[in-house]
């Protein structure tokens, strides 16, 4: 903005930034956010909040708007910035569309599950009465910065958590990513996304996989992004997980639970004669090769019972169900019988 810049070179005034920081990645990047705000003259304010689904609620929301008030900000040029996972980025997201109805924010995402999900799109939100993100709203940032160097000091685990959501977007819209999860998967776990020259056998397997997993998330979100549309492939792996999740936690990340549910769907639509046994067999394996979980105890026959009608109450009593109709293309159901759904759980349960 060359008016932000004429104020901050002439001297007039200072620039000021307001950020909100995990506190795990503080302990790891903090001395470097803070050089990077001295350097270039920066007045600053650094948050440092632990940011989990645990701690996902109003009340943090609010400590937060506490801190942006006594530090003062103009709601105009000065946007709040926040750095960390998924979780930190949905809370400061929606204090920042509180704050004085609307200050702008810049999402930092520091984690691979949020460097292709949550950087992507307009959602934010919190926890309440445990349930997931039933308060939040629609407003997006005004940038997202992604920076894959982040990723290489968070536990394999997590990584393996991002790759739920990559998979998710494979199996609904791109048989190409499909692939590349299943040669490279264990790859890209070794070496935590990061680029390196001189591994002619995997290319950049890490900026293709990223590169299709958020552009294939924009073609889906951007013509729908306030959800006026409730017919979402996105939604795969989104109609049981949120109730497992929150039942279970902290025990499951969020693509965990996500891939659990994927695993039911793909059961679902090898029941439904959707896909043949052997496209069943290979999209398990896949997540087997990502390090996903593809069962888990609590998602009981009860709960998935349960989680459908909380899907029929919140999506106009249609359960709006996308299922893979091959690999890398998918449909939305709305005739899913109770007992093609209970055979697929058996059968689920077997494996």
């Amino acid at each position: 903005d060359p008016q932000q810049l004429e104020l901050a070179t002439s001297g007039k005034r200072k620039l000021r930034r307001f950020i909100v920081i995990d506190e795990v990645v503080d302990e790891l990047y903090g001395s470097k956010v803070r050089e990077y705000f001295e350097e270039n003259n920066v007045q600053h304010k650094i948050l440092a909040l632990p940011t989990t689904e645990e701690t996902k609620s109003m009340d943090l929301v609010l400590s937060i708007l506490q801190e942006v008030q006594k530090f003062s900000i103009d709601r105009r040029t000065e946007p709040i910035i926040a750095i960390g996972g998924g979780v930190c980025l949905d809370i400061v997201g929606l204090a920042a569309s509180l704050y004085r109805r609307r200050t702008p924010y810049i999402r930092v995402p520091t984690t691979l599950l949020s460097y292709v999900d949550a950087s992507v799109g307009a959602k934010n939100g919190v926890n309440f009465l445990q349930c997931k993100n039933k308060l939040g709203g629609y407003t997006p940032p005004v940038a997202s910065f992604l920076d894959r160097s982040f990723i290489q000091s968070i536990p394999r685990r997590h990584i393996s958590n991002g790759l739920g959501e990559i998979l998710k977007m494979a199996l609904m819209k791109h048989k190409g990513l499909f692939d590349l999860l299943k040669s490279h998967g264990k790859y890209l776990l070794d070496t935590k996304f990061q680029s390196y020259s001189g591994c002619a056998d995997h290319r950049d397997a890490a900026l293709q996989t990223t590169r299709i997993a958020i552009e294939t998330m924009l073609e889906e979100l951007a013509p729908n992004l306030w959800e006026d549309d409730l017919d979402r492939l996105v939604d795969f792996g989104h109609l049981i997980s949120p109730e497992l999740e929150m039942r279970v936690l902290p025990s499951l990340m969020h693509g965990e639970a996500v891939n659990i549910d994927m695993a039911f769907m793909t059961y679902v639509a090898h029941a439904r004669g959707l896909i043949t046994a052997e496209e069943k067999e290979q999209i398990i394996q896949c997540m087997r090769g990502l390090e996903l979980p593809v069962w888990h105890g609590g998602c009981s026959w009860p709960l998935i019972k349960r989680a459908l009608m909380e899907r029929l109450k919140h999506s106009g009593g249609q359960l709006r169900m996308p299922l893979p109709t091959g690999l890398g293309v998918a449909e939305i159901f709305n005739d899913t019988s109770e007992e093609t759904l209970e055979r697929a759980y058996k059968l689920w349960v077997r494996d």
